[in-house]
């Protein structure tokens, strides 16, 4: 069962009732007299003040007849002179200036290193070759020794390879049995 509330009127009042005589009202738009009354009134209305304008406004330029030329001639343009004046600075000289550099004497350096080797005799023919066939490579093919291919250089026997005097593991750095390549 379902129950309606009575109806309350709006806080902002009841609406408006609708007219018998439609949106405009008994007498037009506005709800007054008709349009052509109104043409009536504010027509002449209108002449009226266009003409009490035209009347004011004749009256104030009688008086000051003087004044109109005045305020004519304060008007009119006057000529205007304009002096422009460009002035444009002399360029200055460009400076270049070469630097040459003149090399130093630098003195040359040399170095000299002396090397001792040491050449065993010979071992006799009839004797043991083993050093020559070792492939340890601590002993290498010969009586002579190098402590590093620096001396091998300066002796003038790089390269050596594995049984010729002077070999040693130590200068074969990648063990193919060439040493100071």
């Amino acid at each position: 069962m379902s129950h309606n509330p009575s109806p309350q009127p709006p806080p902002w009042g009841p609406p408006p009732q609708p007219s018998p005589f439609g949106p405009q009202g008994p007498g037009g738009p506005g709800g007054g007299a008709p349009r052509w009354a109104r043409k009536r009134v504010v027509i002449p209305a209108a002449t009226v003040l266009f003409f009490i304008g035209v009347g004011m406004g004749a009256a104030g330029g009688d008086s000051g007849g003087a004044d109109r030329s005045e305020a004519a001639a304060k008007s009119s343009p006057a000529p205007t002179v304009t002096a422009t004046v460009s002035v444009t600075p002399a360029p200055e000289p460009a400076v270049t200036e070469t630097v040459t550099a003149s090399p130093k004497a630098v003195p040359t350096v040399t170095k000299t290193k002396t090397v001792k080797v040491t050449v065993a005799p010979e071992a006799p023919v009839g004797g043991s070759d083993d050093s020559a066939s070792d492939d340890s490579g601590s002993g290498g093919g010969g009586s002579a020794y190098y402590a590093n291919c620096t001396a091998v250089r300066a002796a003038g026997a790089a390269p050596i390879r594995r049984g010729d005097p002077g070999y040693g593991r130590h200068l074969d750095r990648d063990g193919d049995g060439v040493a100071c390549e």
